[in-house]
């Protein structure tokens, strides 16, 4: 399966299947990784309110020189803003120093209140109705809407009521947490998916398992670039390695064509060494529908 270099959403644009994820990226470091990856030939560029680094991604893509429309721009609205997401849109946009973003998330389907509890009284449903009110009397603000860590469960939920189909469902991927059945839902019903965490976590044991590293040496490259390239590999899939070294940057975004065969033998790592780097329960709205968190009780 030849890997990607951009793919189409829902709505007609290109989105570039490599992207810069800024996730755990602190201010100080990422504002000149985000400049070096842009420089480097990286278009796609992606961040959230939640990450407290909004406004670095900004200076990082001002610094680089490169004209905005040249590239492509996703943030996250974050679980705190449920209840005023056009306050949050035009928060994220002032933060960022842009005129419009390429693509907003829903960055869980979890309400929280301001001081970080579950917000019960308010549904998740609501917020993606006022999502799709703010896209359409923005234009000119927000070009895409999707969400983030949504599975099939909450997707049946949402669609019948949706008036905007997602463009994108971004969420965790990697060999020991493929979601073949949540990555094949998703494209059945148009919506293009983005792969976070493609390496599994920091110091991920995924780095050091015996099928990506005899991958890799067939391909002379690293096993980082075998777990990059097999989210790449996946049709209608977007991947986000993040790093704010300037030489795993540039190496993050060498990807290589994998087989049928070798796509097959790195998702069977699953059957013996299932894992999530992020599981749903922190938000305080229980396993969100995720078929391997239900009757897992702790985070």
């Amino acid at each position: 399966m030849p890997a990607s270099k951009t793919i189409k959403l829902n709505t007609g644009a290109e989105m570039p299947t490599v992207g810069l994820g800024t996730w755990k990226s602190q201010p100080g470091a990422v504002e000149k990784a985000v400049e070096h990856a842009i420089k480097f030939g990286y278009k796609h560029i992606d961040t959230a309110t939640a990450y407290s680094n909004e406004a670095e991604v900004g200076q990082g893509i001002k610094a680089s020189g490169a004209p905005r429309e040249s590239l492509f721009i996703t943030t996250k609205l974050n679980n705190i803003d449920h209840r005023d997401p056009q306050a949050a849109l035009d928060y994220s946009l002032k933060q960022l120093g842009v005129g419009y973003l390429d693509l907003w998330l829903m960055h869980w389907p979890a309400p929280m209140t301001k001081d970080w509890k579950a917000d019960k009284e308010h549904d998740w449903l609501d917020t993606w109705k006022a999502m799709e009110e703010v896209y359409k009397s923005n234009p000119d603000k927000v070009k895409a809407i999707g969400v983030s860590n949504f599975s099939i469960q909450y997707l049946e939920r949402l669609l019948p009521e949706a008036k905007v189909v997602p463009a994108i469902n971004q969420v965790e991927l990697h060999p020991s947490c493929p979601q073949e059945e949540l990555v094949a839902y998703c494209i059945s019903k148009g919506i293009s998916v983005t792969a976070y965490s493609p390496l599994g976590s920091d110091n991920s044991p995924l780095l050091k398992n015996p099928v990506v590293n005899k991958i890799a040496t067939a391909h002379g490259v690293s096993p980082a670039n075998i777990l990059i390239s097999l989210q790449a590999n996946r049709p209608h899939v977007s991947v986000l390695p993040k790093s704010v070294t300037p030489k795993r940057v540039e190496e993050n975004f060498t990807i290589v064509d994998l087989s049928e065969e070798e796509i097959a033998e790195l998702h069977k790592i699953d059957e013996t060494h299932h894992f999530r780097a992020c599981n749903p329960e922190w938000a305080g709205h229980g396993h969100l529908g995720f078929p391997d968190r239900i009757g897992v009780e702790s985070a």
